[in-house]
């Protein structure tokens, strides 16, 4: 008799359960929002100018161009001012709506290479960017995703 009661509840979880999925992630008491891409990046001593300028330059620029097109929602440059061992010394964060799927992702790409005409060559942007390896080293990321209160 007790397993065949054990047997009773247990169908009838599995047949109530799809349904108390919703409610319960109604129940949740945060929301999921933006996500925000992390890179951290070490800077080599005597470099601090060198960066400075390609972020206030190259970088804000793509980043300006990815707003406008609806990509990204904010960016933000934010330095280490304190930096423990170990720790980055600066930190670029990119805000965003949703991830683009793979489709999404070749447009972008091909509507920036038509929009940045360094992009029609990858062997020049690939030799840019190991050039920023004198003085720099992306160290790694993270995405982050917003959660605030109901």
């Amino acid at each position: 008799m007790k397993t065949f009661k054990t047997l009773m509840t247990a169908a009838a979880l599995a047949v109530t359960l799809p349904f108390a999925a919703p409610a319960m992630a109604q129940d949740f008491p945060l929301a999921p929002g933006d996500y925000t891409d992390v890179s951290g990046i070490f800077v080599s001593d005597g470099g601090e100018f060198k960066y400075a300028q390609h972020l206030a330059d190259q970088w804000v620029t793509a980043q300006e161009f990815a707003k406008s097109q609806g990509w990204i929602s904010d960016y933000k440059i934010m330095v280490n001012i304190n930096p423990r061992d170990g720790e980055p010394h600066i930190y670029l964060m990119t805000t965003f709506t949703s991830l683009p799927d793979a489709a999404e992702q070749a447009r972008r790409t091909a509507a920036y290479a038509a929009w940045d005409e360094r992009s029609r060559s990858q062997e020049q942007l690939i030799a840019e960017s190991g050039n920023r390896a004198e003085y720099r080293t992306v160290q790694g990321s993270m995405l982050l995703q917003e959660y605030t209160p109901r």
